[in-house]
């Protein structure tokens, strides 16, 4: 069974969506028939072989593609990583060929898609002859649902995973970064991710001047670049939490993980701003390899991720009460701290690894 996925968001390029397919890909089973595990072939935008620039047709050279491997039976399979424009090939070529096809739906794109006369007319077209719909988390697969009732006996969930650590890991790197931020007797709390108005590090911010009146020990580390960077300092400066909050604006994959280790508690409020939701949020994952207890929020599909009282607390993003509380208490019981970063870690690991969702995907589309 030869499987392509057809995919505009791909490693080298950054972002939850090209770090769910290049994960996916690495970790893809084989087939049976003596191929390797990672057999799963990809097609990307590369020279502008799926789509370019034209108005409406953009999807043209996608098309093509689809038609010739489908004539030429170098394909048997193939995943839609977009639904438009990709997944318009993929449905008109269904009509002329048995094109086996299945979208992968994440959050943003489901939404765009599914909005105004033309979109939503093409997106239930592309559904309707979709042999699969994979959700990469709860809440889009509800949306779908209410969206065009008739495909839901098509709908699976396959989550973003994570790759374990190996154990044993040395903590003399962990001891070194606090001790190199004077952070060696401070309660951390931490933050990773692109600094954008939808990830509510405004919302931390903002909730600091009533925890530190209890807390005065906690330091706020936060990790990460993007496009509110500027505005969250001139906002921590005009709350006068220059010494509590520190900005970390470049750390490498390598440094990020020891944070993870280095932080007591992780916390990330997402909110809904329009059709941009949280989709999952692999960070609480990643918190949690490390045995961190994480506060997240009641949005989009978060709540895949984070169980409330069972690996973090979950909070309302817009109240700032609520995530003052939420980081009180954690910062107050130490023994609530561990009893949810270690729920958190077996979660992570038994439950989220990427072996087992790369394999729950393959046994959803050859059924």
């Amino acid at each position: 069974m030869k499987i392509w996925l057809l995919t505009l968001d791909y490693p080298p390029a950054v972002g939850g969506v090209a770090h769910y397919y290049g994960c996916l890909v690495r970790h893809w089973p084989p087939s049976g028939r003596g191929e390797p595990a990672g057999s799963l072939n990809v097609v990307t935008n590369e020279q502008k072989k799926l789509v370019n620039g034209w108005p409406l047709i953009g999807w043209l050279p996608a098309f093509f593609w689809l038609a010739k491997m489908k004539a030429k039976k170098q394909g048997d399979y193939f995943l839609i990583g977009q639904i438009l424009p990709l997944g318009t090939a993929a449905m008109l070529v269904n009509y002329f060929f048995k094109l086996d096809y299945a979208v992968l739906l994440h959050g943003l794109d489901f939404n765009l898609a599914s909005t105004g006369g033309r979109k939503k007319w093409l997106t239930k077209k592309i559904l309707n002859r979709a042999h699969k719909i994979i959700c990469a988390n709860s809440y889009t697969s509800s949306q779908v649902k209410n969206f065009a009732p008739a495909v839901e006996n098509k709908l699976n969930l396959v989550n973003p995973g994570v790759e374990p650590q190996s154990t044993g890991l040395n903590l003399a790197p962990v001891f070194e970064l606090r001790r190199k931020h004077g952070l060696e007797n401070k309660l951390i709390l931490l933050t990773v991710g692109r600094l954008i108005k939808r990830k509510g590090v405004d919302q931390v911010i903002k909730s600091l001047p009533e925890v530190l009146k209890i807390q005065p020990n906690l330091v706020y580390v936060v990790i990460g670049n993007g496009p509110e960077l500027d505005n969250y300092q001139r906002l921590a400066k005009k709350l006068g939490l220059q010494n509590n909050i520190i900005f970390l604006s470049s750390v490498d994959d390598k440094e990020k993980i020891l944070w993870y280790y280095a932080g007591d508690i992780f916390i990330m409020v997402s909110r809904n701003l329009g059709a941009d939701v949280e989709g999952f949020g692999i960070v609480y994952l990643e918190a949690g390899l490390a045995g961190k207890p994480v506060i997240a929020c009641k949005t989009g599909g978060v709540a895949d991720a984070v169980a409330d009282e069972v690996n973090g607390l979950l909070v309302d993003p817009e109240s700032i009460k609520q995530i003052s509380a939420a980081i009180l208490r954690l910062a107050e019981f130490k023994g609530l701290r561990e009893r949810l970063g270690v729920a958190g870690q077996k979660r992570a690991n038994e439950q989220f690894n990427w072996q087992g969702q790369a394999k729950k995907m393959f046994e959803i589309i050859k059924n």
